[in-house]
């Protein structure tokens, strides 16, 4: 993951308490009293504990929960201050609390699904179909990378991560040089092929679900996309190993189910996309009537099942093994970020950044500082700013927030998860030794979202 504290620097400068309304949430221009600036620093500490969670193994959720109570506190004790009325704190929280709760059962629901496929071997069959295919290193390297770009779009690019990660270390795990290249190639797959997918990653949901971007919109970031990985597939390509890997292990069967579980996944997401475009109801509630169907189906493989995977296959372990962590970090996210927006500071960060540098460079620089600074506050602040923008600008900040992440290993779930996976062949370094050729895709991706998409 990744974190803030470049977003909050040249903050505390403005004066005089005055209420606002701002996208149906009040606004309190507080930002020079000392409790909104105690607000900061706990936020930024809380997020330093976030960025060491690899060394203190802290889960990154614990933080940033804490830090949303205390910040809270501090935005009613400043509201009692001034005089405001209670009904307008319990506003502001319900406001926070609907943007997390639509959030949270869509990505429950997805979850879910992925979780369900995985019980059934769909992404196990995958990866042992590969290793069993006898492709050289540079066969090895462009498949996994091109399947990271494909997977990531309806799966997260974590589970997509960690499926080609098992792939290149079952196959190459022997050659060190082969295993970071690889790697770097994937995490850049998985990053950008979640970039033209309003399923691909939780900001491009949060982009979505906040109807700054129309479903079908979200496509035309495809080709750039497809330039962000393709560029430095293209350098690391020359400086791949020679020879055929030898991979080991049996081919492993999906089980009963596992293809139509996909196909009800599939379903699910055209539901909810009906259900926002024809009905304009959230999408959450097409996602979950398609869990309902998920459900039924479980149902159904539980009562004609002869086998004890069958008879034993319960939807509800599926959800309790979604990611708990991730669910309540989001909401850790959501409710930092809303307090400080209460207390005005994102108001300040919206005129400095969009207002002064104009939203193309705005958004240009917010997806470099995603390599360091995770993306889902990022996005979240800035959504909240509300800062004037047309669909073509929205969408460069889904594509550069998506994106930044792959300049540092740390900058995404899936180079996190890599590096602990590769047992030392992909670190940070090894990811930094390519940063450069990433940062050529980065520019080349922006450069052709310009020119085919417009500002």
């Amino acid at each position: 993951m990744r974190k803030l504290p470049l977003l909050l620097g040249g903050l505390l400068c403005m004066a005089g308490p005055v209420w606002a309304s701002e996208g149906g949430m009040f606004v309190l221009d507080a930002t020079d009293s000392p409790k909104a600036i105690l607000a900061v620093i706990i936020f930024i500490v809380a997020y330093i504990a976030v960025m060491a969670e690899e060394v203190l193994h802290l889960r990154k959720s614990k933080p940033v929960i804490f830090a949303a109570g205390l910040i809270w506190v501090l935005v009613a004790s400043v509201a009692q201050d001034m005089g405001r009325s209670d009904d307008e704190i319990h506003n502001a929280v319900s406001h926070n609390l609907l943007e997390y709760g639509a959030l949270f059962l869509f990505l429950l629901v997805a979850m879910t699904f992925i979780n369900a496929m995985e019980e059934r071997h769909v992404f196990e069959s995958l990866r042992s179909y590969l290793v069993h295919k006898g492709m050289s290193y540079r066969k090895l390297f462009w498949v996994t990378g091109w399947l990271a770009f494909f997977i990531s779009p309806v799966a997260d690019n974590l589970t997509t991560a960690l499926l080609m990660g098992a792939v290149i270390m079952a196959v190459g795990g022997r050659d060190t040089r082969f295993v970071s290249l690889a790697m770097v190639n994937v995490v850049v797959g998985a990053n950008a092929g979640g970039a033209f997918s309003p399923f691909g990653d939780i900001t491009t949901l949060m982009v979505w679900a906040s109807k700054k971007v129309q479903f079908e919109e979200f496509f035309a970031l495809f080709i750039p996309s497809v330039l962000n990985f393709v560029t430095p597939a293209l350098i690391m390509n020359f400086f791949l190993p020679n020879g055929v890997p030898s991979g080991h292990g049996g081919l492993v069967p999906i089980k009963r189910g596992g293809l139509r579980i996909c196909a009800l996944f599939l379903l699910t997401i055209a539901t909810a996309v009906c259900f926002e475009r024809f009905f304009h109801l959230p999408p959450f509630l097409g996602m979950m009537t398609g869990m309902s169907v998920l459900m039924f189906f479980a149902y159904f493989l539980r009562k004609t099942g002869t086998v004890e995977d069958d008879i034993q296959f319960d939807i509800f372990r599926r959800v309790a093994r979604a990611e708990w962590d991730t669910l309540l970090f989001f909401f850790g996210v959501i409710f930092c970020v809303g307090g400080l927006a209460t207390l005005g500071y994102l108001q300040m960060m919206s005129h400095g950044m969009y207002d002064n540098w104009g939203p193309t460079i705005a958004n240009i620089v917010a997806g470099t500082i995603s390599a360091v600074v995770d993306n889902i506050p990022v996005m979240f602040a800035i959504i909240s700013m509300e800062p004037d923008m047309d669909v073509s600008q929205w969408l460069l900040i889904t594509l550069t927030a998506g994106v930044g992440g792959s300049l540092l290993s740390i900058g995404s779930a899936a180079g996190v998860a890599l590096m602990g996976q590769s047992k030392g062949s992909y670190t940070f370094l090894s990811h930094l030794k390519w940063s450069w050729a990433i940062l050529i895709g980065y520019g080349v991706s922006i450069a052709a979202h310009l020119a085919i998409n417009g500002t």
